[in-house]
C-alpha cells in the first residue's frame, strides 16, 4: 500500500481539487483507492459525497482503540475509489496527538487497511502542525501545489525548512504549480523559469479553470465533467508523474 498526500500552509491552493481528481484517476485505473479528508471543511468529502449528505464520525473512538479504522469509511459513487469524511471533531486532532505516545499514529491507522486498498490519498489542512509531521513521516509523497506568485513560493520554502528542522526527509516533497493563469505576467514568468523557481517541481500545470470551480456545484471530478478540458488534461499528466514517482 502507497500513501501520498495533498499538502500547502496556504488555503485557497487547489489543493483539494488535486486530491480528489487524482484519488479519482487512480481508481480509474484499477487501483483500490481511499481518500481520507482530514480537513476540517471537508470539502473533499463534499466532491465525492456528491448530492448525498454524508456525516463523518468523530476520530476518539479510532484514536481509544474502540473502533477500527474500517468503520469510518465510506464507498463514493466510483468502483474503486472510497473515503473517509471529514468531521469537526478533525481540528482537535493536534491536540489528541499531541497526547499520544506513539511514534507515528498516522501510520498505525492505516496499516490495518494495507490487505484491501493499495493507495492512500490524504487530503490535509493548511497548518504547520503535529498532524504535519505525522503526515510527512507517513506517506511515500507529499504533493505541495504552489500558486506561481512570491508568496506561495515563501509559503513553499517554510515547508521545506520545517521538514528540515524535524529531520523529515525534504525529499519526499513534491511541489507543482497549481491554479496557473497565463494571462498574469508573474504567472507566466515564473512557469517559464520554473526549473529554477519551483526546485525538484513536477512539469504538470493545474490552470485556473473555471471547470475545476464547478466541482463543487457538480460534485463531479473534471474528467468526467470535461474530459477534452485543459484541466482534465493537467490532472491526468500530474497523476502519471505522480504514479512514476511511488
Amino acid at each position: 500500500m502507497k500513501i501520498i498526500a495533498f499538502y500547502s500552509l496556504k488555503g485557497g491552493v487547489g489543493k483539494t481539487a488535486a486530491a480528489v481528481n487524482i484519488a479519482y484517476l487512480a481508481s480509474q485505473a484499477g487501483i483500490p483507492t481511499l481518500l481520507w479528508d482530514l480537513d476540517p471543511q471537508g470539502a473533499a468529502s463534499w466532491y465525492l459525497a456528491g448530492t448525498d449528505e454524508i456525516k463523518g464520525r468523530k476520530l476518539a473512538a479510532l484514536m481509544d482503540g474502540k473502533t477500527p479504522i474500517g468503520k469510518f469509511i465510506r464507498a463514493s459513487a466510483y468502483p474503486e475509489l472510497d473515503f473517509i469524511p471529514a468531521h469537526n471533531s478533525f481540528r482537535n486532532l493536534d491536540v489528541r496527538l499531541d497526547k499520544d505516545d506513539s511514534a507515528n499514529t498516522l501510520k498505525n491507522w492505516l496499516a490495518p487497511l494495507s490487505e484491501e486498498t493499495s493507495l492512500v490519498v490524504l487530503d490535509c489542512p493548511p497548518s504547520m502542525s503535529r498532524l504535519s509531521e505525522q503526515v510527512l513521516k507517513t506517506a511515500d509523497g507529499v504533493f505541495v501545489p504552489v500558486v506561481p506568485t512570491w508568496l506561495a513560493l515563501n509559503s513553499w520554502q517554510q515547508l521545506q525548512a520545517f521538514a528540515k528542522d524535524k529531520k523529515l526527509k525534504p525529499g519526499r516533497l513534491h511541489p507543482f504549480f497549481s491554479i496557473v493563469d497565463r494571462r498574469k505576467n508573474l504567472h507566466r514568468e515564473m512557469v517559464i523559469h520554473r526549473k529554477q523557481r519551483l526546485e525538484n517541481g513536477l512539469n504538470a500545470l493545474i490552470p485556473n479553470a473555471s471547470v475545476v470551480e464547478k466541482m463543487g456545484e457538480s460534485g463531479q471530478p473534471v474528467e468526467l465533467m470535461d474530459r477534452s478540458s485543459a484541466a482534465a488534461d493537467a490532472y491526468r499528466r500530474l497523476w502519471k508523474e505522480i504514479r512514476k514517482l511511488i
